[in-house]
């Protein structure tokens, strides 16, 4: 069988990914020799600054998850959990539009149907939230006094949960206590907080796994959050049900976070590679870098995703493949929230911060009277330019990744014939092909950005380092922040 004919634009995506693969360093494209010492002295100069030398590397890794529970109208018996909990009063979280909808209706009957359990209802989580969403919260949360908590819907409506949650304890501290340094202070956890039960609405943050939960702080254009394993979870209610009334991009734009959840995990650097060792096991974080068991849950969620998602793009309505994606968003959960995502993410999150303020975009499908580019599309703008970077890092992983995208083997001749410093242009292009086919826009510059906000877009991801230190080329190598590597990333993000 003949092989189809490559078009002039993949044969132009080609040739600018080969051009910046095999060297990390992106030092050695001028006509002469490669010089090793030059690219050790340029390596040396990205990443986060040690303080002095040598430093201690990681030798440790946790594992954390919520209880999960998994099937076709399990929300149903959520109502019998609290009462098992005896709970006193339960503070139920939501949003306008999930309000009503069958999940929320279903989770608000269960709770009925149980005598004397009281409960108070917040419906007023905004997608994507920001800084004064989380305040609102938290000051309704603080004032309602619950013993627990429910979550019902997407990450937005989890992550503001598990905000209200930790405030409810912390009554007197401030929003920035605990936001990751160097945004906020990054402060331990050190007090038991209440019982949050999480029940998805979406199968894309895997939020009900873990102890992360992500803002908009709009003053500075970009966002960030909270990473603490005391924030996750006791239990995450995975409904089959509850992602049947999402609209098809909808579906799309959480099945990219479950994608890159699961890419970035696997590709973070090692968790034994990871600088400082913490001094007491208090201060361990989140994000610990790629690991064994994070390996497992992320590499199913790739395989699982890069099979459902095209299927769920082409008919929403195939329940078979609705269900392998919610499964698959947990796994991913379970495994980027004890490894930990890097560039895809560290970038997204100043795209959709200056987004309000600059190209305003207003992404189709999506029911907000506000600008707003949805946190999946947001982290698979960069995608491409990421994993051609990162692949020099970690060649035999990428090689991986790529054979999933290509629907093979890693043994198979197609991929074993192509030489490790190829790895990065061929998963760049298999990248951009999978984001075609789902009808993703073709770069910054189809959603509203130019190269004149390069700068700005840079400035954003440098404070990301909860993320920026698991990058590869950028968290495992002493010197300077990334600046020079991430600028080269995004204008290579601009279009495909």
């Amino acid at each position: 069988m003949s092989s189809a004919v490559a078009s002039r634009n993949v044969i132009r995506r080609l040739i600018n990914a080969a051009q910046h693969t095999a060297c990390p360093c992106h030092g050695c494209r001028t006509g002469g020799a490669h010089n090793p010492i030059h690219a050790l002295q340029q390596m040396r100069k990205y990443a986060t600054p040690v303080e002095s030398l040598p430093v201690e590397k990681e030798y440790a890794f946790e594992v954390a998850a919520a209880n999960l529970r998994f099937g076709e109208g399990v929300t149903r018996e959520v109502g019998m959990d609290f009462k098992n909990m005896n709970a006193r009063k339960v503070a139920v979280f939501t949003d306008p539009n999930i309000a009503k909808l069958p999940p929320a209706k279903m989770a608000i009957a269960s709770l009925e149907a149980q005598p004397d359990l009281n409960f108070v209802v917040y419906d007023r989580v905004v997608a994507e939230p920001t800084e004064a969403s989380w305040r609102d919260a938290i000051a309704w949360a603080r004032k309602e006094d619950c013993s627990h908590f429910l979550a019902v819907g997407g990450g937005s409506v989890m992550d503001t949960a598990k905000a209200a949650n930790l405030f409810s304890v912390y009554k007197d501290a401030d929003l920035f206590d605990f936001i990751n340094a160097p945004v906020g202070k990054g402060l331990p956890i050190k007090e038991k907080l209440r019982p949050l039960i999480a029940v998805p609405t979406t199968a894309g943050t895997g939020s009900e796994t873990t102890g992360t939960a992500i803002l908009d702080i709009t003053s500075m254009a970009f966002k960030t959050g909270i990473a603490n394993r005391a924030m996750k979870p006791i239990l995450g209610i995975v409904d089959t049900l509850n992602t049947r009334t999402c609209s098809r991009e909808l579906h799309i734009s959480a099945g990219l976070d479950v994608l890159f959840h699961s890419l970035e995990s696997y590709t973070a650097i090692p968790y034994n590679e990871r600088t400082p060792r913490p001094s007491n096991p208090i201060l361990r974080p989140a994000y610990q870098g790629s690991n064994p068991v994070a390996d497992i849950f992320s590499m199913w969620a790739l395989r699982t995703t890069v099979k459902h998602l095209p299927m769920i793009a082409k008919d929403p309505s195939n329940h078979e493949s609705l269900s392998q994606m919610m499964l698959a968003a947990s796994f991913a959960g379970i495994g980027f929230g004890n490894a930990g995502v890097h560039l895809c993410h560290g970038i997204s999150y100043p795209i959709s911060g200056l987004n309000k303020k600059g190209p305003q975009f207003k992404y189709p499908g999506y029911n907000v009277d506000h600008p707003i580019i949805p946190h999946g599309v947001t982290v698979a703008l960069p995608a491409p330019a990421v994993f051609q970077f990162t692949a020099p890092s970690s060649p035999d992983r990428h090689r991986e990744a790529l054979a999933i995208f290509r629907e093979t083997t890693p043994t198979d001749p197609s991929i074993t014939a192509i030489p490790d410093n190829a790895i990065g242009a061929h998963l760049y292009e298999a990248i951009a092909r999978f984001l075609d086919g789902l009808g993703v826009p073709r770069g910054l510059k189809a959603v509203g950005y130019s190269k004149a906000d390069i700068p700005a877009l840079v400035d954003g991801t440098i404070p990301q380092r909860r993320v920026l230190d698991l990058a590869p080329g950028i968290g495992d190598v002493a010197g300077e922040d990334g600046r020079e590597h991430l600028t080269r990333i995004i204008e290579n993000s601009m279009e495909y």
